[in-house]
């Protein structure tokens, strides 16, 4: 079975999240036959109405840290995931702000909500899951919160690789090497940078030690839409020698022999046949 990654939204930062100017409802990872959700920020629930997907498929979700782009949807989806809280089921991994919080920040998912799964995780970088038989390493990121963690999935079809929110350093980049796709968030476009986020001179430069076959742009701040993102990726993949697009709200990627790109919204039931109005 084919890996899949939907893109339930690509914005993030302050800014974007406030207007939705592009959506921050994170991604879904299909592996092997399961669903993972990665960081259920806002629109995650209207973006999976929009494309019929029905949130008893799920049976993960991951929550990187506690800031509301990240994780403002995940109680509703880990209601979802349960069948309305019915059915004890799934698993829940996060940082330590999301599950436990520390320094001021969160918890943001509730003792109620841990007791609607099956089994949930407070994850650190250096750490390794098994996600629904899915390997995945958990990285280290530099961000405002401290606790914050990116991954790197080992699916059938290669490793995905999530930086998450953070700065740049070299170490963090070698974290990344041997991923087939490397999904970024990139704040700022060139020449902005800020601080615990990427922009694209800093992601240029991860792709540059990392070498994934293919980068993606998301987490896109409020100048970097402005700017342009294609064409800030087409900045960074001519400094980098790495393919690179940028993401779009609803995109698909299809991890077969080739990357395949789609649209969700063109699937409907094909996708998603348990959905109901």
């Amino acid at each position: 079975m084919t890996t899949r990654l939907t893109f339930l939204g690509t914005g993030g930062g302050r800014h974007t999240t406030m207007y939705q100017t592009r959506c921050t409802g994170g991604m879904l990872l299909e592996h092997g036959g399961h669903v993972l959700h990665i960081d259920p920020g806002p629109g995650a629930l209207v973006q999976m109405n929009r494309i019929r997907y029905d949130l008893g498929r799920t049976e993960s979700v991951i929550v990187s840290h506690c800031h509301p782009d990240h994780c403002s949807d995940a109680p509703s989806v880990i209601e979802g995931m349960t069948h309305g809280g019915w059915e004890r089921r799934g698993h829940l991994y996060g940082s330590a702000t999301v599950m436990e919080g520390e320094g001021g920040l969160g918890p943001c998912i509730s003792k109620y909500h841990l007791g609607l799964v099956a089994g949930h995780r407070t994850v650190r970088g250096g750490d390794v899951v098994d996600i629904d038989g899915m390997t995945a390493e958990v990285t280290e990121a530099r961000h405002s919160d401290p606790t914050t963690v990116g991954f790197k999935f080992h699916t059938g079809d290669g490793i995905i690789g999530y930086t998450c929110d953070t700065e740049f350093t070299e170490g963090i980049a070698q974290q990344y090497r041997g991923c087939r796709v490397l999904v970024q968030n990139v704040t700022t476009p060139s020449g902005n940078r800020i601080d615990y986020h990427l922009c694209t001179d800093t992601a240029a430069e991860i792709c540059r030690i990392a070498r994934p076959e293919l980068c993606v742009f998301v987490h896109l701040g409020i100048v970097m839409i402005r700017r342009g993102p294609a064409k800030e990726a087409g900045i960074c993949e001519e400094r980098s020698g790495v393919r690179t697009v940028a993401g779009e709200d609803l995109m698909v990627l299809d991890l077969a022999e080739d990357i395949v790109f789609g649209r969700a919204e063109t699937y409907g039931s094909e996708w998603y046949p348990a959905w109901s109005p």
